[in-house]
């Protein structure tokens, strides 16, 4: 939201420094978040409707100059509360739901054949079909996490996938793939959101679940985690890696809470 983000000038030094270490950062320059009923967009599904954001009674628009609105009660107030949030900067870092959105309704609204077909992708290689040919104790912690989404898959879906020892790659059954891929919604928060969630798991299976409560946002990260977190035990932990998790996890949570939210409504 560059026109969003544009700092107000100031003759004071002191300012001027603590603006030089603060280079990417700007000033909040606005008092109030509100939320405002939105009279529908042109051209995108993502925001032809909903509840649109206002900073000092003036509505936000994305990078892309749509509204930036969401479907959802719920959801427009975690976008409001979001921004309310915001101290004497505005730190984009710590706004993964306000830059989901901007993805959303920018990009998957105007891609969403491609969007869906990349989950699919996913879902032809997924992470929980590829098993640890050993140790024995990391293959039953695999089975641990992921068998309940295979079967989760086969009840729920309809999908049965095979599994493979190691990473040679495994054609699954297009019987299989097809019927999960069915399972993919057809509204843009949703596929923006489920495919937020398979990029950052590298899961489409775990994605899916999350998606339709069958494994809560935690259980979901730490199956996505498995083979990472079982490394750093045998190997010690890598400060950086949790540092770039942590920075992940909060993304993966905006994307559970917009499943969570537009499944609601």
């Amino acid at each position: 939201m560059r026109e969003l983000l544009e700092g107000h000038q100031t003759d004071s030094p002191v300012e001027a420094v603590r603006h030089a270490v603060r280079p990417s950062l700007r000033r909040r320059f606005y008092k109030t978040v509100t939320i405002a009923a939105g009279e529908g967009g042109q051209g995108n599904q993502a925001d032809q409707a909903g509840h649109v954001i206002c900073l000092d009674g003036k509505p936000i628009r994305t990078p892309g100059r749509h509204a930036f609105a969401g479907p959802a009660p719920a959801l427009a107030q975690a976008l409001a509360d979001e921004w309310a949030a915001q101290g004497e900067y505005i730190e984009p870092a710590k706004m993964p739901l306000t830059r989901l959105a901007n993805t959303i309704i920018d990009g998957v609204g105007a891609a969403q054949d491609q969007v869906a077909a990349e989950i699919r992708k996913y879902l032809a290689s997924d992470l929980v079909f590829y098993r640890a040919v050993s140790p024995a104790a990391l293959r039953a912690r695999q089975a641990q996490h992921w068998d309940p989404l295979l079967s989760w898959a086969s009840q729920a879906l309809g999908a049965d996938f095979k599994l493979a020892a190691g990473v040679v790659h495994v054609d699954q059954p297009a019987s299989a793939l097809d019927r999960a891929g069915v399972a993919l919604p057809l509204d843009v928060w949703r596929l923006g959101a489920l495919h937020a969630a398979t990029t950052l798991t590298g899961s489409a299976l775990i994605a899916l679940a999350l998606m339709h409560g069958a494994v809560t946002p935690e259980a979901a990260w730490q199956a996505a985690h498995i083979d990472e977190d079982w490394n750093m035990e045998q190997w010690g932990r890598d400060e950086i890696a949790l540092k770039r998790r942590g920075l992940r996890f909060a993304e993966f949570n905006a994307a559970a809470l917009v499943l969570r939210t537009i499944g609601e409504s």
